[in-house]
């Protein structure tokens, strides 16, 4: 076995990794160390000991799509029968009911629309911004944006800068996948990975802050794994506009491409993914534990290789879950999951601020009922 300490201590001393080290980490199985290495950097970003969380949800406001993504079974070609465009009283009450469970903001995206111009996302934007004022609206990934700027004929600049003047506050990292297109070629139709970059970039020069992602297991290698994550440190290093990095595995069910893959990525794998990604990517302070994807479990076993924040309660998933990923967690399982993992709950906004709530959860009410409730999601 390589002995990988070497690049561990200049990752822990505070030296910026190569894509060679990036590379041997994660060919290595010292998984251990390298999740140790994970939380000791963690910890020198987050001293105070308190992992994160938010209440959203996300709104899909519509599951029209124009481009194939074979990794994708959430949705539907132009003119199917099953497809749907939400009504603005549709996503007012979803809001609505987000505010009454604390919710401080709203995750919305949707299919890439072949009929949806500018105009009609300005319209939605204000609409939304208008009747809820301090609700922080999360939404639109760079494809979404790509999609508006080939039907709009605007550069990505003026689309974003028109929709932040319509309420737009922050931008989700979707639609990354695999930055590479050697990948991203052979699974969807969308955007380059240069015009996912792109759009990051005029975004975060509109004033705007965005999260990153990456979703594995696609027939991505190792390399480009790596070409993935050198990408998202590059722009980093341009821009400073990413609050959070979040990587998560392929869910494979009902998809084209989940019946032609053979070997997908094991729990020690993404655990392996999270604390590289954390080792490397050196200039972005938040890392967020998928447990949508990889479980309650796993998700909670994720605070300790690198992640500070256990992301969203997901009061509503439709696009990982048509994929097969059924987990569901609220504000109490959360709170609870981070308390025996050592820490303190924080509830968050969008830009990972904390929020107080006067009725804030109980945490010391561990009653017998209330144990019981929790380990139910344990069960299976």
């Amino acid at each position: 076995m390589e002995n990988i300490q070497p690049i561990l201590d200049r990752a822990l001393a505070g030296e910026r990794l190569t894509a060679d080290d990036c590379t041997r980490l994660l060919e290595s199985y010292d998984i251990a160390r390298i999740g140790t290495a994970a939380d000791d950097v963690r910890q020198h970003w987050h001293k105070d000991n308190i992992v994160t969380y938010i209440i959203d949800r996300n709104i899909n406001y519509t599951n029209v799509c124009n481009v194939v993504c074979t990794f994708c079974a959430f949705y539907r070609r132009p003119g199917k029968p099953d497809t749907y465009v939400r009504t603005i009283e549709e996503i007012c009450q979803k809001i609505d009911e987000t505010i009454a469970l604390g919710g401080t903001g709203v995750l919305m995206q949707g299919g890439l629309h072949p009929d949806f111009g500018i105009e009609w996302y300005e319209d939605l934007l204000r609409t939304l911004h208008a009747k809820y004022p301090t609700v922080q609206l999360h939404c639109f990934s760079p494809p979404e944006i790509h999609n508006i700027h080939l039907i709009s004929k605007l550069s990505y600049e003026d689309v974003l800068a028109r929709l932040k003047a319509a309420g737009l506050y922050s931008l989700p990292g979707g639609g990354a996948e695999i930055l590479d297109d050697e990948v991203r070629k052979r699974v969807s139709t969308k955007c380059t990975t240069d015009e996912w970059l792109a759009v990051m970039r005029a975004t975060h020069k509109v004033g705007l802050r965005s999260t990153a992602t990456m979703m594995f297991g696609i027939g991505d290698s190792v390399v480009h794994r790596v070409r993935h994550l050198q990408r998202i440190r590059d722009l980093q290093d341009e821009t400073g506009g990413f609050t959070a990095f979040i990587p998560w595995t392929f869910q494979r069910e009902h998809t084209a491409l989940g019946r032609r893959i053979k070997d997908e990525p094991t729990g020690m794998d993404y655990l392996k993914m999270l604390a590289v990604s954390r080792l490397f990517l050196d200039n972005i302070e938040n890392f967020q534990s998928s447990w949508l994807t990889q479980g309650l479990r796993l998700g909670q076993v994720a605070l300790r290789f690198g992640a500070n924040d256990m992301g969203s309660i997901m009061i509503e998933e439709n696009v990982v879950s048509a994929a097969g990923a059924h987990n569901e967690a609220d504000e109490k399982m959360l709170r609870y999951l981070i308390r025996e993992a050592g820490f303190t709950p924080q509830q968050r906004d969008i830009l990972y601020r904390h929020v107080k709530r006067e009725a804030a959860p109980n945490d010391d009410a561990r009653d017998s009922a209330t144990l019981r409730e929790l380990n139910v999601a344990f069960a299976d």
